[in-house]
């Protein structure tokens, strides 16, 4: 279920409605179906995924986190690849942590310092915000901000305390957190089914051969084993002489 095939399927069921389109597109139509992705754990899996796209002549919104423990997004290599993928004609929007920030005022404030940063860094404007792990009051904030689109803004996302089946969805929302499809499966049901259309993935439950959660997150972890490794190599050669043991355990 989450291998590029699995999502290139996807991709023609979206591409055979002729509704897709990025958020500055769908405010002015009726009809529309977004892809979006939160990067949470791996540029390079989000860059893999843009190339699955790219082959099939699809765009799409990819956020990235400025405050993030699993990668830097001011790394020369991360920025190349997102260089790489603006350039290529994907949308690249920042992923904003909450980091425990509840006052909304705040909230708004560092939003736009960190696009602002983000855009003067990446030499391009970032005009679209995603919400890591929003709270409800944050969704119920319905946050705009002049010149940037919100992911969740009601525009292209229908919030509900509690969304049963009953629930009138203005936006049929669709994610695979947690290595599992929330809200429904994006198949022709639910994205014929519905005028407006949201789907979110997260790139590191995604790969060529597709795993359960557990040998995805063992890959996962195998690879940001690797990327340590040569990260410290190309850094330093304090440690040269011990690469290749630790390249060897890698793959054990």
């Amino acid at each position: 279920m989450f291998s590029y095939d699995d999502y290139r399927a996807i991709i023609r069921l979206i591409q055979s409605t002729g509704r897709q389109c990025g958020y500055a597109e769908a405010i002015d139509r009726d009809r529309f179906i977004i892809m979006r992705h939160d990067v949470e754990f791996s540029v390079e899996r989000a860059y893999q995924l843009a190339k699955v796209e790219q082959s099939m002549d699809f765009v799409s919104t990819f956020f990235f986190q400025w405050t993030n423990n699993n990668y830097n997004i001011l790394s020369r290599r991360n920025m190349d690849m997102i260089k790489d993928m603006h350039e290529r004609g994907q949308h690249i929007g920042l992923h904003f942590a909450l980091n425990g920030m509840t006052d909304m005022q705040q909230i708004r404030s560092r939003i736009k310092m960190e696009i602002d940063i983000l855009s003067e860094m990446f030499g391009f404007e970032i005009t679209e915000f995603s919400i890591h792990r929003p709270s409800k009051d944050v969704l119920r904030e319905n946050i705009r901000l002049d010149g940037l689109l919100n992911a969740y803004q009601d525009d292209f996302f229908t919030f509900a305390d509690n969304i049963g089946e009953d629930t009138a969805l203005k936006v049929k929302y669709m994610s695979d957190a947690n290595h599992i499809w929330r809200y429904g499966y994006p198949d022709r049901d639910n994205i014929m089914g519905y005028d407006k259309v949201q789907i979110l993935t997260h790139p590191f439950s995604w790969c060529k051969k597709g795993y359960d959660n557990f040998d995805n997150y063992k890959s996962l972890m195998q690879e940001k084993y690797t990327e340590m490794v040569e990260s410290i190599d190309n850094e330093c050669k304090d440690f040269g002489e011990y690469k290749d043991y630790f390249m060897e355990k890698s793959v054990q």
